[in-house]
């Protein structure tokens, strides 16, 4: 997986578009980030997930995904290691990320 596939993947989402947030680029719906690139590093993407839902994608592939350190780990920010991700996996990881921040009439 490169930080191209992952831009990709996240700009699919209806309605998505992408910005920049602390020097990282960001990817919105409805004006709200569901997933980032570069974070903590450019080996690293970033997904903002459900609680449960990152509980599970960490226990599933913990090489792929780690919570982010500190609040905002325990608030569902979950650290994707490009290298080792798959496609599919990330796609569904994305998709997640982005129902939780698209305006219901999106959903």
């Amino acid at each position: 997986m490169t930080a191209a596939e992952f831009r990709r993947i996240a700009l699919s989402m209806t309605e998505a578009s992408e910005g920049a947030h602390m020097e990282h680029p960001d990817f919105r719906v409805g004006g709200k980030i569901f997933a980032t690139l570069g974070y903590p590093d450019k080996n690293y993407g970033m997904v903002i997930l459900p609680p449960e839902e990152q509980e599970r994608f960490v226990k599933s592939d913990s090489a792929a995904f780690t919570a982010a350190k500190g609040a905002w780990g325990v608030r569902g920010s979950t650290c994707v290691r490009l290298e080792v991700v798959d496609v599919s996996t990330l796609r569904r990881a994305i998709e997640i990320a982005w129902r939780k921040r698209a305006p219901k009439r999106l959903t």
